[in-house]
C-alpha cells in the first residue's frame, strides 16, 4: 500500500483555482494580473543586493537535534541583509499537512515571522513575514494519506516506534487535501472572503501597477500573501519567475515494450528491496536512547534509502500507469512563461532573467537523473525556450535565455551548466537548491557528465561543477546541508555570485563555513 497518494495534474489545478477564484469577473472588472506580485521597497534596478535559496527543508527534530533549523540560523546569521527568500519546494514533510507547519515550518523559521518570538501562538494559515518569503509548491506540498490509512497505520505500528526513535517520519491523520495546507499558508485564499467583501479586499491589496495591470502589493510585516500557485515579480532589474512544476511533470510515453518490462523489472526489485530495508528497521531496539554512531549511520542509511526508494517507485508508477503520456498538463502556465519571457527580453530596462520551481530538469543526484519527471520538465521547458528563442532570435545574440533557473526536488545542492542541447536551454546556469534540512541524498556514481541519446549517439548536454549532499561511509560520512546566497552585483549587465552555505554534521558535531564553487 501506497505511504501517500499524489493528485491528479487536473484535479491539483482545479483545486488551486477554485481556491483564488480563478474565473472571478471583479479581477478583469478591475484591471487585475493574477500572476503578478510587487516587491516596493525603492531598490533600484541597478543596485546590488541578496537574496537566498532554500529547498526540501521542512523536516521535524532529527533526533533531537534540527537540521533545518541549523540551516535557518545560518541563514539569518550570514546573510542578515538579504532583500528575500526563495523557497524551491516541499516546505513541510511528509504530506504538507497543517499539522506539520507548527514544528516543521513555523518554529523553525520563528525569526521571519511576525509575532515568531512566541511561535505557538501563530497558526500555519495567518503567518505574516517580516522580510518576503516567496515559495514555489513541492510534491510534498501536494501530497495525501490514502483513504485507507487507518489499515496503513495498522501495517507501520511496529515501525512507528523506530521511526520516532531514529527520525520524526511527520506523517499525521491527514494530508495536504491536494494543497489545501500550502494555500492557507501562503496564497490570497480569496475562497473564504465573502462575495459582498471582496471587491473591498482586491482594491486594498491589489494597488501596485505593473505593465500587465495591477499587481498584488506584498508588504512585510503587514501583508505577505502570494496571488497564485505561479507568478512573477521584477527585483533590482531582473525578472523573477516562480512556477509549479507539478503540474507539467507528467512521465512521457514509454517507448517501447522493451523499455516498458525494464521498468516493471526495476520496479519489482525496488519493491522487494524497500521491503527488506524495512524488515531490517524492526529488528533495531527503539528505546535505546544513546546508539553507538555506527548503529546511527545505519539507521540513517537505511531510513534514508526507504525513503528515496518510495519516490522512485512512484516515479515508475508514474511511467507505467495506462494513461502515460495521456494526461493533458499544464499548458496555460507554460504559455503564461513564454508571453512572460519575450515580454521580459523585449523590455530594455530589465538586466536579466531568473526562474525557480521544485523538478529539476538537469541533475546527479543519484536517484533523480534519470526519472520520468526530470525528463518531462526537461522536454516542456525546451519547448519553451525554443519557442522564445524562435520569437526573439535577433535580441538573444547567442546570450542565455535565461541566467539562473533554482529549483528542489533532489536532497542537494548542485551547480550545473548546460551544454550544447540542440535547443535553447544551452549555456545555462542551474542551481539545484534541495539539501536545506531533510534527508541528503548522494550523487550518481555514473559521474558529472549528464548525456542524453540523440539519433543512435549519446550526447553530453549538462555538467555538474559542485554537489553536496551526503557523502563517506560509516564515522566518515559527512552531511552538508545547506542554502544558497546569491550576490548580484551593482550595474547595468546582470552579474551575480552563488556562494553556498553549509552547515555540516560529521561524528555528531556541526561546523559552518562557505562553500567555494568549482564552476
Amino acid at each position: 500500500m501506497k505511504l501517500v497518494a499524489d493528485p491528479s495534474i487536473e484535479r491539483k489545478i482545479a483545486k488551486m483555482q477554485e481556491r483564488l477564484r480563478w474565473n472571478h469577473p471583479l479581477f478583469d472588472r478591475l484591471g487585475i494580473d493574477r500572476t503578478q506580485l510587487v516587491l516596493d521597497d525603492r531598490n533600484d534596478s541597478e543596485q546590488g543586493f541578496t537574496f537566498c535559496v532554500l529547498g526540501d527543508s521542512g523536516n521535524g527534530v532529527h533526533r533531537g537535534d534540527s537540521p533545518q533549523r541549523r540551516v535557518a540560523e545560518l541563514m539569518i546569521r550570514s546573510a542578515a541583509e538579504a532583500r528575500f527568500i526563495l523557497h524551491t519546494g516541499d516546505v513541510v514533510y511528509l504530506v504538507g499537512s497543517s499539522e506539520q507547519y507548527p514544528e516543521n515550518f513555523i518554529k523553525p523559521y520563528r525569526e521571519l515571522l511576525v509575532g515568531g518570538e512566541h511561535p505557538a501562538q501563530i497558526s500555519y494559515d495567518s503567518m505574516v513575514f517580516n522580510r518576503p518569503f516567496l515559495p514555489v509548491l513541492g510534491n510534498h506540498d501536494y501530497y495525501d494519506l490514502p483513504i485507507a490509512y487507518g489499515v496503513l497505520s495498522q501495517l507501520l505500528r511496529p515501525l512507528r516506534q523506530a521511526f520516532r526513535y531514529a527520525i520524526d517520519l511527520d506523517v499525521g491523520w491527514h494530508g495536504s487535501y491536494q494543497g489545501d495546507a500550502y494555500a492557507r499558508a501562503f496564497l490570497d485564499y480569496l475562497q473564504d472572503i465573502p462575495e459582498s467583501a471582496l471587491q473591498q479586499h482586491l482594491e486594498r491589496h491589489y494597488t501596485a501597477q505593473t505593465a500587465t495591470g495591477k499587481a498584488l502589493n506584498y508588504q512585510p510585516g503587514k501583508f505577505t500573501r502570494l496571488p497564485n500557485r505561479y507568478y512573477q515579480f521584477r527585483y533590482g532589474g531582473i525578472d523573477f519567475f516562480a512556477l509549479d512544476s507539478n503540474t507539467f511533470n507528467a512521465p512521457l510515453p514509454i517507448e517501447s515494450d522493451r523499455h516498458r518490462q525494464q521498468l516493471l523489472a526495476d520496479l519489482e526489485g525496488l519493491q522487494t528491496e524497500r521491503d527488506e530495508h524495512l524488515q531490517v528497521i524492526q529488528t533495531l531496539d527503539p528505546h535505546d536512547s544513546a546508539p553507538k554512531i555506527g548503529e546511527r549511520e545505519s539507521l540513517d542509511e537505511l531510513l534514508g534509502k526507504v525513503e528515496q526508494i518510495e519516490e522512485v517507485i512512484g516515479d515508475l508508477e508514474k511511467q507505467l500507469h495506462p494513461n502515460a503520456g495521456k494526461e493533458r498538463i499544464d499548458f496555460e502556465q507554460l504559455e503564461w512563461l513564454e508571453r512572460g519571457l519575450v515580454a521580459s527580453w523585449e523590455d530594455k530596462t530589465v538586466r536579466g532573467r531568473m526562474i525557480y520551481f521544485h523538478h529539476p530538469p538537469y541533475v546527479t543526484e543519484a536517484t533523480k537523473w534519470h526519472q520520468g519527471q526530470t525528463l518531462a520538465v526537461r522536454h516542456y521547458l525546451r519547448t519553451v525556450f525554443d519557442r522564445v528563442e524562435l520569437a526573439l532570435k535577433p535580441l538573444v545574440d547567442n546570450r542565455p535565455l535565461v541566467d539562473l533557473v533554482m529549483c528542489g526536488h533532489a536532497h542537494c545542492f548542485e551547480y550545473l551548466e548546460t551544454l550544447e542541447t540542440g535547443h535553447a536551454d544551452r549555456g545555462i546556469k542551474w542551481a539545484i537548491c534541495g539539501g536545506s534540512g531533510f534527508s541528503l541524498r548522494r550523487q550518481r556514481t555514473e559521474g558529472n557528465i549528464l548525456q542524453e541519446r540523440v539519433g543512435s549517439e549519446l550526447q553530453d548536454v549538462a555538467i555538474s561543477h559542485q554537489f553536496l549532499g551526503k557523502t563517506g561511509r560509516g564515522a566518515h560520512k559527512y552531511h552538508a546541508y545547506s542554502f544558497l546566497q546569491v550576490d548580484v552585483l551593482p550595474g547595468k549587465t546582470l552579474k551575480f555570485q552563488l556562494k553556498p552555505q553549509v552547515a555540516e554534521y560529521h561524528q555528531l558535531q556541526w561546523q559552518y563555513y562557505t562553500s567555494k564553487l568549482d564552476g
